[in-house]
């Protein structure tokens, strides 16, 4: 049947967006689910943006670009770091206020704060020759002042709206203090959780990243970037980093041109439909080229095959670092390479202000590529309104979080919380609780801000879950034991914690990997709870006392022994500056968490990579068949699948409706869509959240596809006893997929889809679609 089946080809240089035509995002309880679906599909997939193709800034870049000399030009595309940066190799202050002063600088790193912002900047505007605004970054992960949860965290919410919030608040906040470009968001998906990188991302699925990138990315930037609370946003990594082999960071990816296009590149894309300023090309190499020299990659998909017209910047010494792959000869070749290949902006080391000038001279570069960068790079100064305003004023610099914004991020962290396990209806913990005992590391612990919060969020720290439980319960006797530290292996505290269990009423076992063990540089060989800390777990378990265990970490964990013992497992994430007082909101059943898990929780390391989109073999897993796909010391699939979530209450949701079962690959081509209608109602005793999933699976195509894939989600809040009709619309982009052809090529072949609604990766309601 393979060999004869028959495709439609969408598109040879595009295709259609990844995620297209389904609904996402929110809903309140009653809300007209059709309209709410149609709302929200066209905000995520709508057409594209072409206004800003008309480039309103043309003349003024081409002026100035004929005034530029060489050496002008070549420093528009240095980007230098001011003093306590977070990477290698110190600060370069002195170097950037002499360059600024002799106009060859773009941009500067690291540097916030108003004062200090307007002192380097009158150096570039008021010293220099041709008087070009600078250009100033920071990583703004998830918050300035207010730290919200981390992304992977937002990701649980499985609510793009999460991040808008994020964003709108962060933009806010930087751009008062000078800051005028975030490197964010991160869109890597990832398969791997040894990798701490995963933190700054959605988790292991690209439709769900995708819906987030671009959320996010419009709410940073908003709809015009002179506005005095909006950043220009960064799409970073460019592209498969999350693949990096081991989850060793910076570590090689080989990938398939179909799995790149696939897996990989939507978000990107996602981001660029959405208008995104910048992207960051990534660390690794990709099949053997290191992003910053892969002409594909950075030229031919992102420039012309997606028409992006923004620029490309390197990332931290990503240029020097060539050398290092044995791809660049030394920083000559590397500047030359990177130049060529579509970075547009070297960050930190300086080759291609180094040596620009001789590669010019050699024809190694031309001209017309240097200025088609330093365009690219004056075309945002100028949308930034960086040539008529280049000073913020220092009075109206937002120096701390304000109420508003501790209220978004408080309310934020408790959407993103995932109730994992709750037997016996364990939580929420009573109120009117005469006693508790708060008890693990992380108890009286302001470690939950997670990783990037940077020396700019950790000036304000996060409120403990031991404060937060006192003003709960203001009338309850509250006690803490640390029981153990965060990675030590001394029990000697173990039996003060047992003792505060055992004179409470209920034990709140506070537990996890502190911020320092995700995020960049941090990969881990073992995801297990650190130290001591499940023998905390199980010495309160043996206390046959009520108890119910948090977890904040920035990763999936492996979750040992203990799992069965514990009635009720909370995963908070790291949940940023009012993450003690959300995590009480949902103990306490002022929230009634409606998370999702945005990636598998595996069951040992030795399981990774285990993600829920995984091909199926031609011997796929048969617990009565030694000779297929399995481990022999394993069950088959994670500890917790992607998309699982409990909540207080419970919810029916009904097999799939589709209206019409048949459509032909030609009207999807031109457009057309299929409704698939999903029926839900809380049938418990309060109201809740529940995130309708519709997944897919193509059982035969030309190029073998995952089990299943998300296709659309919903997070609704039903009333108890309510129901609503969630509605989505499935198009070309949700059906069809990337072939491995190299020019790109977007498919939708005939045959049957079958389509599965619920509320996580294992739904069972099952209904097919023919594509004729």
């Amino acid at each position: 049947m393979n060999g004869v089946r028959r495709r439609t080809v969408l598109a040879a240089a595009g295709g259609t967006a990844v995620a297209g035509g389904a609904a996402t995002g929110t809903a309140r309880a009653d809300e007209p689910a059709a309209a709410a679906a149609s709302e929200r599909g066209a905000a995520a997939s709508g057409p594209r943006d072409t206004s800003r193709r008309d480039r309103p800034h043309e003349a003024k870049v081409r002026a100035l670009l004929g005034r530029m000399t060489a050496e002008e030009k070549l420093g528009q595309l240095q980007q230098l770091t001011w003093a306590g940066n977070t990477g290698p190799g110190g600060g370069q202050t002195e170097a950037a206020e002499e360059a600024a002063r002799k106009g060859r600088l773009g941009s500067v790193l690291n540097i916030y704060g108003a004062k200090y912002t307007n002192a380097l900047q009158r150096i570039a505007v008021e010293e220099s020759r041709l008087g070009i605004p600078l250009l100033f970054g920071l990583d703004v992960i998830h918050g300035f002042w207010t730290t919200f949860p981390i992304p992977l965290a937002q990701g649980a919410a499985f609510d793009p709206a999460v991040a808008e919030r994020d964003a709108e608040v962060s933009a806010k906040e930087a751009r008062s203090n000078g800051v005028h470009w975030t490197f964010s968001p991160m869109m890597d998906v990832t398969h791997e959780p040894r990798w701490g990188r995963i933190a700054e991302g959605n988790g292991e699925d690209p439709f769900l990243t995708a819906a987030f990138a671009a959320a996010k990315t419009r709410a940073y930037q908003g709809s015009d970037l002179a506005a005095k609370d909006r950043l220009a946003a960064c799409a970073k990594h460019f592209v498969a980093y999350g693949g990096a082999e081991g989850g060793r960071d910076y570590n090689t990816v080989d990938v398939s041109e179909a799995r790149l296009r696939n897996q990989y590149l939507g978000p990107f894309r996602a981001a660029v439909e959405a208008g995104i300023a910048t992207v960051m090309a990534s660390f690794n190499t990709i099949s053997g080229v290191p992003a910053h020299g892969n002409t594909h990659t950075l030229t031919e998909i992102l420039k012309r095959e997606w028409d992006f017209d923004g620029f490309v910047v390197s990332d931290y010494t990503g240029v020097q670092e060539m050398i290092a792959h044995g791809f660049a000869a030394d920083g000559a070749d590397a500047a030359r390479l990177a130049l060529n290949a579509g970075v547009d902006m070297e960050m930190v080391s300086t080759h291609l202000v180094d040596h620009g000038r001789r590669l010019l001279r050699n024809g190694r570069i031309t001209m017309a590529r240097l200025d088609d960068a330093v365009a690219r790079i004056l075309r945002l100064k100028f949308r930034l309104d960086l040539f008529d305003h280049p000073y913020v004023d220092e009075d109206a610099a937002i120096r701390k979080p304000g109420k508003q914004a501790r209220s978004a991020a408080r309310e934020t962290a408790a959407r993103c919380m995932v109730l994992l396990r709750n037997e016996k209806s364990a939580l929420p913990l009573s109120a009117s609780a005469g006693s508790l005992a708060v008890v693990g590391p992380f108890g009286d612990s302001t470690d939950l801000l997670g990783t990037w919060a940077g020396p700019w969020g950790e000036s304000f720290p996060a409120v403990t879950v031991l404060d937060a439980v006192r003003d709960a319960v203001p009338e309850a006797k509250v006690t803490y034991a640390r029981g153990v530290d965060a990675d030590g292996e001394d029990t000697g505290g173990i039996a003060r914690a047992v003792a505060a269990a055992k004179g409470a009423e209920a034990t709140v076992v506070v537990v996890g990997e502190a911020a320092a063990l995700s995020g960049e540089a941090s990969a881990r060989s073992d995801i297990g709870l650190p130290g001591a800390q499940e023998k905390l777990i199980e010495a309160i378990a043996a206390t046959g006392k009520p108890f119910v265990v948090v977890l904040v970490n920035g990763r999936p964990l492996t979750i040992g022994g203990w799992l069965e013992s514990a009635p009720a497992v909370l995963e908070a994430w790291h949940p940023g500056l009012e993450g003690g007082h959300a995590i009480a909101d949902v103990l306490f059943g002022k929230v009634n968490p409606g998370g999702k898990l945005p990636v598998s929780f595996p069951r040992s390391a030795g399981q990774i990579p285990v993600y829920y989109n995984h091909e199926n073999t031609g011997r796929p897993y048969d617990p009565d068949n030694k000779y297929t796909s399995k481990y022999l010391d394993l069950p088959d699939g994670p500890q917790f699948a992607f998309g699982h979530g409990l909540s207080y209450t419970a919810f029916d949701i009904e097999e799939p409706s589709l209206p019409v079962r048949r459509i032909t690959a030609e009207a999807l081509r031109r457009g057309d869509t299929v409704e698939v209608a999903v029926t839900v109602r809380n049938t418990g005793r309060r109201s809740g959240d529940e995130v309708v999933q519709l997944y897919l699976r193509d059982p035969v195509a030309s190029i073998v596809q995952p089990v299943r894939r998300l296709c659309g989600f919903r997070r609704i809040t039903l009333g108890a006893g309510k129901s609503t009709t969630v509605r989505f619309r499935l198009g070309a982009a949700e059906l069809g997929f990337w072939t491995h052809d190299r020019d790109g090529e977007f498919v939708v072949e005939k045959g049957e889809i079958r389509l599965y609604a619920g509320n996580s990766s294992l739904a069972r309601g099952e209904r097919t679609l023919t594509i004729t």
